[in-house]
């Protein structure tokens, strides 16, 4: 874990004023990469040539007295699900092993033309379905911290990348607490935005209705930045929200002087969640209270059912989105003599045994005769939620929970049992159901010494909130 490092922010401002240049600092941090990451496994590729390309582009706008944009010569991580032109984008699946998308994400052409230099694609749990990278087709990720442990999932890599000092930035993407619990688990900061403040465009769908593009960052500043770059409308998705950005980085030091914060007491007191997680909530809470929030408990009553609405919702919207994945177009093709059985061979060698678990009970709350009593009755518990979470904002301006149950496990120590695995979003899947925004920021640690993560949420489009409260968690934290 590397413990001295220079924020996003300070690059930037660095390469703009001609202190470095951005070549020296990609060249530092694939130096960085080429001697860590053979024990973490952060990455699936890195793109040694393209990474220097871009940082030489970057020092040639320098030198030309242009300014290459706010992340300029900063060098950023991108999970592997994120298409990258020309670049290898494999979702961690056997089934699009080789495939070089043709186009951008729009994430990835946004943070280019802000200067960012994109250094490798990162590993995560097949299809982003997990919550430990483990169920890559590419082997696992390790944290930082001990690599006896996981990084969590589903974009462990990006939240490995950033705690082992690889860039100090990521994006990751996050459907039920794929971006929160990695970054609590490696003792990052994790944003998951409003559903529409960035695009999706160019990200590999697993739940369309859930996805969420956002960042990793060692600090809530540099989150923020990033953000602003990739956050806005975009024309090329649908669900895109057409409200404007507002300026985050001017807001950071607000404060929360009379800000209203509610500590979700069924967070607390969920099966699994581990009593010093709960006691660093309640030390976060005495924090924000002792610089001038008004703090109480709150009760959101259907965020005990969320866990069971996901595991329904999700894999019926990934059992659709991943239907293209059948040996015609692009990808994996196993030949086979007719064209039936040639979809049929190819998924099953293509598909790792958690994508397939996933499909399966997807198909079947989709199937006639269950549709209503597992799918239907799935969306009646996410507009209960969403319900409750409205009402708890109207009381108050921000929630506070635990974001992972634990610290970091070890590996191998729950692939045997999906349900135990399954249990590690409890705290992070009611945001997504509802769409509205949350962070994740490291507060003190485990008794084993491993981070843990408090979890800041808040009403729709209210980012603000989030890093100002944030902001003032990473100044106390123990």
């Amino acid at each position: 874990m590397s413990e001295s490092f220079i924020s996003a922010r300070e690059i930037a401002a660095g390469v703009r004023s001609g202190e470095w240049t951005a070549r020296q600092l990609v060249d530092e941090h694939l130096a960085a990469i080429a001697a860590g990451d053979g024990e973490i496994h952060a990455f699936l590729h890195v793109d040694v040539e393209g990474a220097r390309a871009a940082a030489d582009a970057v020092d040639a706008q320098v030198a030309a007295g242009e300014d290459p944009g706010p992340l300029a010569g900063v060098p950023v991580a991108l999970k592997d699900n994120l298409t990258t032109r020309g670049v290898p984008t494999t979702c961690s699946s056997r089934i699009l092993e080789g495939w070089r998308p043709p186009y951008d994400a729009t994430v990835v052409a946004r943070l280019a033309a802000a200067g960012a230099v994109a250094v490798g694609k990162t590993n995560l749990d097949e299809f982003a379905m997990g919550s430990s990278t483990e169920n890559s087709a590419f082997g696992p990720t390790r944290n930082p911290h001990d690599t006896t442990r996981v990084p969590g999932g589903s974009s462990g890599g990006s939240a490995a990348a950033v705690a082992a000092g690889f860039a100090p930035v990521s994006l990751g993407s996050d459907t039920g607490g794929s971006i929160r619990q990695p970054a609590a688990l490696c003792g990052v900061v994790g944003l998951k935005p409003t559903y529409g403040r960035v695009s999706r465009y160019g990200l590999i769908a697993f739940a369309s209705s859930l996805d969420q593009v956002g960042p990793f960052a060692r600090t809530v500043s540099d989150a923020a930045l990033v953000l602003e770059v990739i956050g806005g409308h975009d024309p090329m998705d649908a669900t895109s929200t057409t409200e404007d950005q507002p300026d985050y980085g001017a807001h950071l030091d607000d404060g929360v002087d009379g800000l209203r914060v509610g500590v979700i007491t069924e967070m607390l007191e969920m099966e699994g969640v581990a009593s010093e997680v709960v006691a660093q909530v309640r030390a976060a809470a005495e924090a924000l209270a002792g610089a001038g929030a008004k703090v109480t408990e709150v009760s959101v009553p259907a965020v005990t059912y969320g866990l069971s609405a996901y595991y329904l919702i999700a894999p019926a919207e990934a059992s659709s989105n991943l239907a293209r994945f059948d040996g015609v177009r692009y990808g994996l093709r196993v030949d086979a003599p007719t064209t039936h059985e040639m979809m049929v061979a190819t998924r099953t060698q293509g598909f790792g045994a958690e994508v397939k678990r996933r499909i399966m009970l997807g198909t079947y709350a989709l199937s006639a005769g269950y549709y209503d009593a597992f799918y239907g009755q799935a969306q009646r518990v996410r507009t209960l939620i969403t319900r409750d979470l409205a009402a708890a904002y109207e009381e108050v301006d921000v929630l506070l929970s635990p974001t992972s149950p634990t610290t970091a496990f070890a590996l191998g120590d729950k692939t045997g049992d999906p349900l135990t695995m399954y249990l590690n979003d409890v705290c992070t899947i009611p945001s997504n159901l509802s769409g509205d925004p949350a962070i994740s920021v490291p507060y003190g640690t485990g008794s084993d010494g491993l981070p843990i993560g408090v979890q800041v949420m808040a009403t729709a489009l209210a980012e603000v909130d989030l890093f100002r409260t944030a902001r003032v968690l990473e100044g106390a934290r123990p």
